[in-house]
């Protein structure tokens, strides 16, 4: 597992050239769009078809898809314990979020504790890839989660029990990430998003005994109508071709590139949050947000100084 994790740092990490990073920046756009499209479409259909149907549609038509759009080839892992791992880790993580939303938790307030991810990747990173952090970026990072306790203040509209499973859920995403970075050095993304969709089918059957206790609007139903039929297969497909933007992404284009793209659904989470559902997120939502964002910038610029300098001390050796 060593020597795949300093794989996966030298892939993580490497100088790319323009033109990839300008496509792995594309590429990997595409999958936060499709993402948050996707994640509208699920939180529209839980209240119908509950925990264990999100879950076995995400799996059933997300697995279909890439199967249909790598024509069943690229599916067998390398470094299968680690794609085993992060799939039913990225699915656990995807009950949590989907208990958070059916308790009515907002889009865009959901995305705003998401920003938190790239704080915790960078410190995560530490342990897990053994990369170093300077005093600026744990500063940074001290920052960024004063903007989570602006946004946590008791008595505001965050101050909620189902804040707290959306945390974990956030941190365990942050670790998925990662585990995602180690694996672009071993396997396509093909197989990485083949093998992440197919976990949901059994963990959906384990929690359907759970999932059928929620929501409390009624018992759910799995087999929806034709029209959420139509929504649960974009549902699964776009969330199958998501995930395979984004292993292709972070392929072609380093860490610090990509990073500013984990904020983004924050716009389109809160656009789309209010066109749809009528949400209006706190002002010191958007403000703890704000910071938390700043904070992230500012590691991704810490984090390109580093890389160029690491850059210049190579040349200037050789």
């Amino acid at each position: 597992m060593s020597s795949e994790r300093t794989r996966a740092d030298q892939t993580v990490g490497r100088s790319t050239s323009g033109e990839a990073a300008v496509r792995g920046l594309t590429i990997a756009l595409g999958g936060f769009v499709i993402i948050t499209l996707a994640d509208v479409a699920i939180k529209y259909a839980l209240p119908t078809i509950g925990v264990a149907g999100a879950l076995l549609w995400r799996g059933v038509a997300g697995s279909i898809s890439v199967v249909i759009l790598s024509r069943g080839r690229g599916l067998v892992p390398r470094n299968f314990k680690l794609i085993l791992a992060r799939s039913f880790l990225h699915c656990s993580l995807s009950i949590l979020w989907y208990v958070v939303w059916l308790s009515g938790y907002a889009l865009g307030d959901s995305y705003a504790i998401a920003a938190v991810a790239p704080l915790l990747m960078t410190l995560l990173a530490i342990p897990m890839l053994g990369e170093r952090v300077g005093w600026r970026r744990w500063t940074s990072c001290a920052v960024g989660f004063v903007g989570v306790l602006v946004m946590l203040q008791p008595g505001g509209d965050l101050w909620r029990w189902d804040t707290g499973l959306l945390l974990i859920a956030v941190a365990g995403m942050a670790v998925s990430r990662i585990w995602m970075r180690v694996l672009a050095a071993t396997d396509t993304p093909t197989t990485i998003a083949f093998w992440l969709m197919l976990a949901h089918i059994p963990l959906g059957l384990v929690v359907m005994p759970i999932s059928a206790l929620w929501p409390p609007t009624g018992q759910p139903d799995i087999i929806p109508s034709a029209g959420l039929f139509l929504l649960l297969c974009f549902f699964g497909a776009s969330n199958a071709i998501a995930h395979l933007l984004f292993s292709r992404g972070y392929a072609l284009a380093s860490v610090a590139t990509l990073a500013p793209l984990e904020y983004t659904p924050l716009l389109w989470g809160l656009v789309l949050g209010f066109a749809i559902f009528g949400e209006v997120p706190a002002w010191t939502t958007l403000g703890g947000a704000l910071i938390v964002i700043a904070a992230g910038i500012y590691n991704v610029h810490r984090e390109r100084v580093r890389r160029a300098e690491e850059r210049a001390m190579h040349a200037a050796e050789a």
